[in-house]
């Protein structure tokens, strides 16, 4: 695809969300049930079902995919779409790019063996690896974009509203 083809494609979003603003709201969603076997959760991810448990730092068998990753690998596949679709309406020509994430956990915070340890990341480092002859101006341009535009990394920069809700169910 490029740059016009985007263009194209996203034009009549774009003049429909200037018209209609409340067009633009969307909520996603995400659902998930125990699993009958361990401590996991089946998470209906629209493609597969993947099953999410303990990561092996906290007694995980390292078999089920960890709810700490699946957060750092929705960050790099959000990046990466974000970077291509910048790059594509740009026009910076990328022959190959990486992008690659790291994060730090103290796993004391989550089996409460320390209090003042936190829960949760402390620190996540996104980097993109860039095969491209692209002026460094042209980069800086697109480093700015994609941060601007990701959703998962603004979401995670920022800090949304969070809340919770219980409701008791019976089985029948």
């Amino acid at each position: 695809m490029d740059a016009e083809e985007l263009r194209a494609l996203q034009a009549p979003l774009k003049d429909r969300y200037r018209a209609e603003p409340g067009a633009a709201l969307a909520t996603l969603k995400a659902r998930g049930s125990l699993a009958e076997a361990g401590i996991a959760c089946k998470v209906e991810t629209g493609r597969a079902l993947v099953t999410a448990g303990l990561h092996p730092a906290t007694g995980g068998g390292g078999l089920e995919a960890c709810s700490g990753d699946m957060l750092l690998e929705a960050l790099v596949a959000c990046a990466g779409v974000t970077l291509k679709a910048v790059a594509t309406a740009i026009g910076v020509e990328l022959r190959d790019a990486e992008i690659r994430v790291e994060g730090d956990l103290d796993f004391r915070g989550t089996l409460g063996v320390d209090r003042e340890a936190p829960v949760g990341f402390r620190a996540i480092r996104l980097a993109f690896d860039l095969d491209t002859d692209a002026p460094a101006e042209q980069l800086d341009q697109l480093m700015k974009l994609t941060e601007r535009y990701c959703v998962v990394y603004q979401t995670l920069r920022r800090g949304p509203e969070l809340s919770t809700t219980l409701a008791r169910v019976t089985a029948e």
